[in-house]
């Protein structure tokens, strides 16, 4: 990863810039075909309603927003990690939606937003983390690198962006 690329975590994302430009590095990855739970074709307002939509939650303390931006602020990447959980389970988060720009990967950037997604659960005091993705792609590849344990397969789960079925697997960690 270039030494130029910064991980920050956004409190909020009411800004019509920042949500503009999560909403690019979302929309390319659909467009790139990523199975991130949207079909083709995917607007620049559907990622931009998405992002809004979640806005909420960010600034609410309930998912913790990451972003990697290179040395002119432009965000390269995001991922979350979902705090909020079901009254049994306050040990863990989920992490949700790695996206990496075509242009930023395998640079690192995706690498470095899961380091800091880790390190961000655990200062918030979680000590488990699940993700599902879909099988096979270079984020299982990442995951797997990073130690994450397979939990398990299922077959048909998800669809890619132009319909057709893909596996997901179920990945966990201990931090």
């Amino acid at each position: 990863m270039s030494d130029q690329v910064q991980i920050r975590q956004l409190h909020s994302i009411d800004d019509p810039t920042i949500i503009a430009a999560l909403g690019e590095v979302l929309a390319d990855c659909v467009d790139g075909g990523a199975s991130v739970s949207f079909m083709q074709p995917f607007s620049a307002e559907q990622a931009q309603a998405f992002w809004r939509k979640l806005s909420a939650g960010v600034t609410a303390g309930e998912r913790i927003l990451l972003v990697a931006q290179d040395a002119d602020s432009t965000i390269l990447g995001t991922v979350q990690i979902v705090l909020s959980q079901p009254e049994n389970q306050p040990h863990r988060a989920d992490v949700a939606k790695l996206l990496v720009h075509r242009r930023a990967r395998r640079s690192g950037t995706g690498e470095a937003l899961m380091a800091a997604a880790e390190r961000a659960a655990a200062l918030a005091g979680k000590t488990l983390l699940v993700l599902d993705t879909a099988t096979g792609g270079d984020a299982e590849r990442l995951y797997r690198r990073r130690g994450w344990q397979v939990s398990g397969t299922i077959p048909d789960y998800a669809m890619w962006p132009d319909g057709r079925k893909c596996a997901t697997t179920i990945f966990y960690k201990y931090i």
